[in-house]
């Protein structure tokens, strides 16, 4: 009983240390994830890619989706891990393959996301630092469901993309089909490659006109 009032009492510190004007700022820096194109889509000849954001919400949601198909990891924590796994880009910017062929970013992006945990206080900088470990590693079922999600989002982001002309998106998928680890991911894209991405409302349309009589 003692040990858990001291553990109490370390957490209320930690707690009591967050700086609520740092994290008032690193709140109005997320926003930018809302404004930051990826920018490899342009080389594919897509005008008005997708927003780090868009990827971002609609990865965490595919990564619960594997973790729960997959059945050996934390749909919670993989969603956390694929919410803020791209927020360093707000600082360095969104680098395509391209580009990486002759630099490398990583040591920029960690140094990035290091410095914005520096705002949020011990509790989150020690959990999300760990997150992003898995994510990068990958060694760990959420680590390895989490870069799946991550990979196969990009993958259905190509679909859309193919479906409206752009059929140089289909790099893009042939390199996730050779990348991904999971059983559920390799399934969930062998079904999105024959499936059109507007099959989704098929049949969902409610018809609000009325026929005039005769």
């Amino acid at each position: 009983m003692k040990i858990n009032v001291k553990v109490s009492k370390v957490n209320q510190l930690r707690r009591n240390h967050m700086n609520n004007k740092k994290i008032t700022d690193f709140i109005f820096e997320l926003n930018m994830l809302k404004k930051i194109r990826h920018s490899g889509w342009q080389l594919g000849g897509v005008k008005n890619p997708d927003t780090i954001a868009e990827h971002a919400l609609r990865a965490a949601q595919i990564g619960y989706i594997l973790a729960v198909m997959e059945g050996n990891a934390n749909p919670e924590k993989i969603t956390c891990m694929l919410i803020i796994h791209d927020n360093a880009e707000i600082r360095i910017g969104d680098q395509h393959k391209i580009a990486s062929r002759y630099y490398s970013n990583k040591q920029a992006e960690n140094k990035a996301f290091a410095d914005q945990l520096d705002s949020l206080g011990e509790v989150i900088k020690n959990k999300w630092a760990g997150y992003f470990k898995e994510y990068e590693n990958r060694n760990t079922p959420e680590g390895i469901i989490a870069k799946d999600a991550d990979w196969l989002e990009m993958a259905f982001q190509a679909k859309e993309y193919i479906d409206t002309g752009y059929n140089s998106a289909w790099d893009w998928i042939k390199n996730v089909e050779a990348a991904l680890e999971t059983k559920s991911a390799k399934k969930i894209l062998k079904e999105m490659k024959k499936t059109e991405f507007t099959d989704w409302w098929d049949g969902l349309k409610k018809m609000t006109y009325k026929k005039l009589k005769k």
